[in-house]
């Protein structure tokens, strides 16, 4: 770990004091970490840069308000700030996954058909809305492996590096959240049968 002058928990009491340039220390120190962090799931340079101004606003918005208490942490902290919106983003760009089950059924047909009745449409956004809402209630890593896998398309060599967890591990969790979502989606009676869901 690299030994600064002056800590990062000395900088943010400097800041907290009224010293701005405290401030563009820890940012000059940590943004290329920020910057790779969200740039590892976003894999677009200019949204990354977005969303890592958002991360640094809302710092500095956290610690202006006196709710930072992550006392030697800050690193850690940041980054899960920035790794967050990250993942919002694509929560909220409402992306549908495809989401292919250990049997390998669809959970839904993604083709598009020109012609949709309404109806039919109706039911296929009900579907997602519930799909998603059964997804937030999955463990949070779990969640995460999922979104990263379906909703972002990254493979599991990225979402490892991303997460920074080992291949085995990101399996791991994608097979927990398969095996959980499957027994919600049981509950629920959603069917994901793949005559009705082909791949």
């Amino acid at each position: 770990m690299r030994k600064y002058a002056i800590s990062d928990s000395q900088l943010i009491s400097q800041y907290k004091n009224g010293n701005e340039e405290a401030f563009s220390t820890l940012v000059n120190r940590h943004k290329k970490k920020i910057f790779t962090t969200i740039y590892l799931i976003v894999k677009d340079q200019y949204l990354a840069e977005d969303l890592m101004q958002d991360t640094f606003v809302k710092v500095v918005n956290t610690v202006k308000s006196g709710r930072y208490n992550e006392e030697g942490k800050f690193l850690p902290w940041v980054s899960r700030i920035a790794h967050n919106l990250a993942i919002d983003h694509f929560r909220k760009a409402k992306r549908y996954p495809t989401i292919v089950m250990e049997d390998g059924s669809n959970v839904f047909n993604t083709l598009e058909f020109s012609e949709v009745s309404i109806e039919s449409k109706q039911i296929q956004q009900d579907t997602h809305a519930l799909l998603r809402d059964l997804i937030k209630e999955l463990p949070d890593a779990q969640r995460e492996v999922l979104m990263m896998r379906h909703y972002m398309h990254m493979s599991f060599q990225e979402i490892a590096d991303a997460t920074d967890v080992s291949i085995n591990t990101a399996l791991g969790r994608m097979r927990y959240a398969l095996i959980n979502l499957r027994k919600k989606m049981d509950k629920k009676n959603i069917a994901y049968d793949q005559n009705l869901y082909p791949r």
